[in-house]
């Protein structure tokens, strides 16, 4: 399970890396074998390339009304390699739809990882900060 939350830079060829803290992890679970996919919340989302599998199995089984996600989410997927430093380039298309700029959160939520402009977080942070709390997270004594 991988958690927390580094601030990294994104280089001018779409290239970043992933925090020291995780690389080992990844290189024995997946062996630097990712794939970037996009999230309905405006991040992308890094997963660790068998658990990526696993989830593109499973909305492969999806119904056809779920064809429009489905093709939001695969269609976007993109396998990616970490390099000997442990980077990895993000696609411009990618780039665009998550506005990413120089300045990146890379946060560690489970079992994988979620890439956000460091602004586009700071606000939907602030959105989420003046939302009400779901009763199912202050339940767990927030």
């Amino acid at each position: 399970m991988f958690q927390g939350t580094s601030v990294l830079a994104m280089d001018a060829k779409g290239r970043t890396a992933v925090p020291t803290r995780f690389r080992d992890a990844l290189a024995a679970q997946c062996a630097g074998q990712l794939t970037l996919v996009k999230s309905p919340e405006g991040c992308l989302k890094l997963y660790p390339q068998p658990i990526w599998l696993e989830l593109r199995a499973r909305l492969l089984a999806l119904p056809q009304e779920a064809a429009a996600w489905r093709r939001f989410l695969l269609g976007s997927a993109q396998d990616v390699e970490l390099d000997a430093a442990g980077r990895f380039l993000i696609a411009p298309e990618l780039r665009s739809f998550a506005k990413l700029q120089r300045d990146l959160k890379f946060m560690g939520v489970g079992s994988h990882f979620e890439l956000w402009d460091a602004q586009v977080h700071a606000d939907h942070e602030a959105a989420t900060m003046a939302s009400p709390m779901p009763a199912s997270i202050a339940e767990l004594n927030f």
